[in-house]
């Protein structure tokens, strides 16, 4: 008799709490914009940040409310997927430049970087940062793929017998998770360009040159000739290292062949090998024998 009380108790108690709820609930109702899922079906579902917004859900509610959307822009729908969130929210699409991520570090251990020690610890860059890690280079990829953990769109591996990730062009983005990820902040993102073509310096060695030459046998030694042979002045030279402006370069690829170390790098740009030295036209004699000079 009890357990028969106890459980009528329990019920009546469960059956007042769940009024109460429903009660509660629709007093309290906020009747949500359809328009907030219709976006959200449109955008990747990725999460990732690059928006700005803390997901896709918070990116929609904030195209919604805000009815503008300008300085909105989801990296992972791109231009394309901002058009149908335009056209459902009735508005114009702001047009965007995409972007994509590029390394600045080529150097691998067993042609180029120099190992300076030898590392035993978790397989992790942010980790590993924290030591001298395995290259004399302190500027240089670990190799550890945090960025390849971080990217949520399949766009970075690094390849089988490499320690240097790569981009896959038709996967990235351009949300950034990468960038944040790398504790060296060797990653960039930078204009995907036109015609997909781009140049950038593959290092981020701020050492002097003879210093630079030692540790990686293709890093930038800051030498200043490439900022000479760019017609654009695109190319700048801090702290012994050479940067190429997205905004100025018109990707024209003299820099590319001039770089004595190999550090320039470049995606879809036609490279025109650099020119040889014309050579030297043969210098005319004044030698005269002696049997035709006139004052013998």
């Amino acid at each position: 008799m009890a357990i028969i009380s106890s459980i009528v108790l329990l019920g009546s108690i469960g059956a007042v709490g769940a009024v109460a709820l429903n009660q509660v609930a629709k007093r309290f109702h906020v009747e949500e914009d359809p328009r907030i899922d219709e976006v959200e079906a449109r955008l990747p579902g990725a999460n990732c940040g690059g928006c700005g917004c803390k997901g896709c859900r918070d990116f929609a509610v904030t195209c919604v409310q805000r009815g503008d959307l300008t300085d909105l822009y989801c990296p992972g729908a791109g231009a394309e997927g901002m058009k149908r969130i335009a056209a459902i929210l009735g508005l114009d699409a702001v047009a965007a430049d995409p972007k994509i991520a590029v390394l600045h570090c080529a150097g691998t251990p067993d042609t180029k970087t120099k190992l300076d020690a030898q590392y035993q610890g978790p397989r992790n860059c942010a980790i590993m940062n924290l030591t001298v890690g395995d290259y004399a280079c302190l500027n240089s990829c670990l190799g550890c793929g945090d960025c390849v953990a971080a990217c949520r769109f399949n766009a970075i591996s690094i390849p089988e017998g490499s320690t240097i990730p790569v981009v896959n062009a038709d996967n990235c983005t351009g949300c950034g998770l990468c960038v944040k990820a790398c504790p060296r902040n060797l990653i960039e993102l930078r204009p995907v360009g036109k015609l997909q073509r781009r140049v950038w310096v593959a290092c981020s060695n701020c050492q002097k040159g003879g210093i630079a030459r030692k540790q990686c046998t293709v890093a930038c030694i800051g030498c200043g000739i490439c900022v000479k042979t760019c017609p654009f002045e695109a190319i700048t030279i801090t702290n012994n290292l050479a940067y190429i402006d997205p905004a100025k370069c018109k990707t024209c690829g003299k820099c590319i062949p001039v770089c004595p170390m190999g550090a320039i790098h470049s995606h879809n740009v036609k490279v025109v090998p650099k020119e040889a030295p014309a050579p030297k036209a043969p210098q005319p004699t004044n030698t005269i024998k002696k049997d035709e000079n006139p004052n013998v």
